[in-house]
């Protein structure tokens, strides 16, 4: 297993990072959020990522896409976390699309992810019911009628949810079962709430009122649908692991640039002792996060039954170490780290925010302890 980037990674890094400087700066969130914006993301945004041949990162070139695995989706999704760029990447590319290949039948495997390449469609994925994450903990339940199911429960925080049409949601079943179902939001008895989030971004909370689904609505491809499941939400903790870490290195890059130009006692405090110490080791820190981030990318891609343990500890540690770096970004600005003319705030913000997604680091530290035979 490489640490090292290939030459085909390398491209793919470089030129996300000139594309997302130029199509998704923070000043595009920042616009997103003073007006309102009902969905949260730009949909030409997401239309220029589909062009790019992103959306379409994970699904296989037979239906559209370009394959390139759970390394590649992470690093646009760490480039993305340096600019703040608020999209349906993660709920859709991510999430979605790893939830039909692992469990969708052929059929709605062939309806759905070239919709998802070719940027056409935005699906959400809906697990929490609660403030805090718990994937054992789904009460939604999706009773048999005739040939189909009727599905009642409610959904918090489904990101990206007020821009989706359609949304895949994990309920139990007749035998207790946890399996996804694939629903059209426009389908009747299905109501959505936007909730504005700290970091700008639009999530929504889904409640489902008697929803009569057809039969397949269910995603009945994979031998084992709890397996599934569990695999879709330990990508999306991994990809969400390399979000935090680009949101850590932007704020930590920031950060530096700004103590070496502000100056107190006639010098630049940078040349402090103390602040110095505390860069340090921050950036010590980051290079755990960035080992760990992507080791669990790989694992996905090579040895995923190894998967649960590793995705866990990256996600635990880049939540931590986005949250130190924004804290400790914000400090070292002073006060004026505190106002909104400065960016280190947003990114402080969404290191809260991403932290809490699909388990906040304390949450995935104690899955790396249970998984570690404590």
């Amino acid at each position: 297993m490489s640490f090292i980037l290939n030459e085909e990674e390398q491209m793919l890094r470089d030129s996300a990072k000139a594309f997302l400087a130029q199509s998704a700066p923070v000043s595009a969130l920042r616009k997103l959020r003073d007006e309102s914006d009902p969905v949260g993301f730009s949909k030409q945004l997401w239309a220029s990522m589909a062009e790019m041949g992103w959306t379409g990162i994970l699904v296989e070139e037979d239906h559209g896409g370009v394959d390139m695995g759970y390394a590649a989706a992470g690093l646009l999704l760490q480039e993305m976390g340096r600019t703040l760029t608020a999209s349906p990447f993660l709920a859709t590319s991510v999430l979605a699309a790893s939830a039909l290949k692992l469990a969708g039948t052929d059929a709605q495997k062939a309806a759905w992810l070239p919709k998802i390449a070719a940027g056409e469609t935005v699906i959400a994925f809906a697990v929490d019911e609660r403030a805090r994450h718990n994937p054992d903990h789904v009460e939604t339940r999706a009773t048999k009628d005739g040939n189909g199911f009727r599905l009642n429960g409610k959904k918090r925080f489904v990101s990206c949810g007020m821009g989706a049409d359609a949304v895949i949601v994990a309920a139990r079943t007749e035998d207790d079962r946890i399996n996804l179902f694939l629903v059209d939001t426009g389908a009747k008895g299905v109501e959505r709430t936007p909730r504005r989030t700290v970091d700008s971004h639009v999530p929504a909370d889904f409640a489902f009122d008697d929803v009569k689904l057809d039969g397949d609505a269910l995603l009945a491809g994979a031998e084992d649908s709890e397996t599934a499941y569990r695999h879709v939400l330990d990508a999306g903790r991994a990809c969400l692991a390399a979000e935090s870490l680009g949101v850590a290195e932007e704020a930590f890059d920031r950060t530096i640039d700004y103590i070496k130009e502000r100056e107190q006692f006639g010098q630049p405090i940078g040349s402090f002792q103390g602040l110095q110490h505390r860069a340090a080791h921050l950036y010590s820190e980051m290079e755990l996060a960035r080992t760990l981030v992507l080791k669990a990318l790989r694992v996905l891609d090579e040895t995923p039954s190894q998967a649960p343990l590793w995705c866990a500890a990256a996600k635990a540690k880049a939540t931590a170490v986005s949250r130190l770096a924004g804290s400790e970004g914000i400090q070292m600005y002073g006060g004026v780290g505190m106002t909104d003319e400065y960016d280190i705030g947003l990114y402080y913000k969404r290191a809260q925010a991403a932290g809490e997604f699909l388990g906040d680091d304390s949450w995935a530290a104690g899955q790396v302890a249970k998984l570690a035979g404590y």
